[in-house]
């Protein structure tokens, strides 16, 4: 198994499953897609079975047994190693210790914000706004029943976190979105007259 497959960001979440139970992978791939929208994007059922065998080939992760549903084939049950939770405890400590620059699409679109003009700007980043408060609003009142019905914080401290960083975007859009209507954002005269220009020849 290719050693950069444990460089996979699923690694993490997969050896943090297993500290909470032993399980198969489909009920991993399930959890993992149920918890966030970032592994439901990056994880799929084939890449997830190569995180679990490089797990087990490299002693984090070891075969419990076999588990069978109806008349469903057996599934392997897998439980994390002592390596596996030391693994697990090394990754953790440097991940919350050293802050890296995550690249996100957004990042990388509005570095070329200037490109939509200051209507055009306006009006993407607004919606990107809206959808924000939506989205957020609906993480906080799910936030707000797992803690109403007895979950305690440190197990769903991640999407606190998640509620913090969307609401300080929303806030960053926010602020930006006014200084262009104010002025204190401006768009250089040329890029302005290029678009106008393009905007009459496409009519």
């Amino acid at each position: 198994m290719p050693r950069r497959v444990l460089d996979n960001p699923i690694v993490l979440a997969v050896l943090g499953l297993l500290l909470e139970q032993p399980s198969h992978p489909y009920q991993m791939l399930a959890e993992l897609r149920t918890r966030s929208d970032n592994h439901a994007a990056a994880v799929n059922r084939g890449s997830l079975y190569n995180v679990v065998a490089a797990l087990t080939e490299a002693g984090w992760a070891t075969v419990q047994g076999q588990q069978r549903s109806g008349n469903r084939p057996e599934k392997t049950v897998y439980a994390l190693t002592q390596a596996g939770h030391e693994e697990l405890v090394r990754r953790l400590d440097s991940h919350i210790r050293h802050p890296e620059r995550e690249f996100s699409q957004f990042l990388g679109a509005v570095a070329y914000l200037g490109a939509l003009g200051p209507g055009g700007a306006v009006d993407a980043l607004s919606e990107r706004a809206r959808r924000l408060r939506e989205r957020t609003a609906a993480d906080a009142e799910r936030l707000a029943e797992a803690r109403k019905a007895g979950v305690p914080r440190l197990h769903v401290i991640e999407a606190e976190y998640a509620i913090g960083l969307a609401r300080s975007e929303t806030a960053w859009i926010e602020a930006v979105i006014d200084d262009i209507r104010t002025g204190a954002l401006t768009w250089p005269a040329e890029s302005e007259g290029n678009r106008t220009t393009d905007a009459h020849e496409n009519a």
